[in-house]
């Protein structure tokens, strides 16, 4: 299945990720950079919400309560 959706192309950009090492830098310190801007690139997660189809309603709603839920956050900190 995961062949199947590289082999679509349904991600906007096709750059691959690159981590340049230096001389002497340690290999769980790169490992990490890479692991934090394969994070960034949000592949999982955009594989994760494609497992399953969720109604544009329900997306809207799930939106709202988010944002409801930062503004309250915010509100709480200031």
């Amino acid at each position: 299945m995961t062949a199947e959706i590289l082999n679509h192309n349904i991600f906007n950009s096709n750059k691959m990720i690159v981590v340049p090492v230096k001389e002497g830098e340690n290999i769980e310190k790169a490992l990490k950079k890479f692991k934090r801007k394969f994070e960034k690139t949000g592949i999982v997660k955009e594989l994760r919400s494609r497992q399953q189809f969720d109604k544009p309603s329900v997306v809207k709603r799930l939106k709202k309560e988010r944002a409801v839920y930062v503004q309250q956050l915010q509100q709480v900190e200031d």
